[in-house]
C-alpha cells in the first residue's frame, strides 16, 4: 500500500515535473509531453511529500518500524530530485530525519 501511494502521490508527479521541464528535450520526441504542467507537478509533489511528513511522525521507516520497498523506492526519486533541482524541504523534519537514515545505510554508498 505504502510503496503504491508513494508511487503516484509523490514519485509520479516528481518524474513528470522533471520530464516536462528540465528532461524535456530528452522525452519530447519519446512521449506526449505538458510543459506547461511542470510547475504544477512539482507543487504537487512537495506537497504530497509535506503530508507524508505528518504521517511519518514518530516513525523510523516510511511503515513504522520495518524498512521496505517503499522507503527503497522514495529514497531513489528523493535522491534523484535533488540534483535534477526538486530538492525536499528541510523543514520536513521527520521526510529530512528519514533520509539521513537513508543516506547512512551502507547500500546507499554502493
Amino acid at each position: 500500500m505504502w510503496t503504491r501511494r508513494i508511487d503516484l502521490n509523490i514519485i509520479e508527479p516528481l518524474g513528470n515535473g522533471f520530464r516536462f521541464a528540465e528532461g524535456l528535450k530528452l522525452f519530447q520526441d519519446r512521449i506526449h509531453t505538458i510543459p506547461a504542467a511542470a510547475a504544477d507537478l512539482k507543487q504537487i509533489a512537495q506537497e504530497r511529500l509535506a503530508w507524508l511528513n505528518g504521517l511519518m511522525a514518530g516513525k523510523t521507516w516510511v511503515c513504522g518500524s520495518r524498512f521496505t520497498l517503499a522507503d527503497i523506492l522514495l529514497y531513489a526519486f528523493l535522491d534523484f530530485g535533488a540534483g535534477v533541482g526538486q530538492k525536499f524541504s528541510p523543514e520536513l523534519k521527520n521526510v529530512d530525519a528519514w533520509f539521513a537514515r537513508m543516506k547512512a545505510r551502507p547500500s546507499t554508498a554502493a
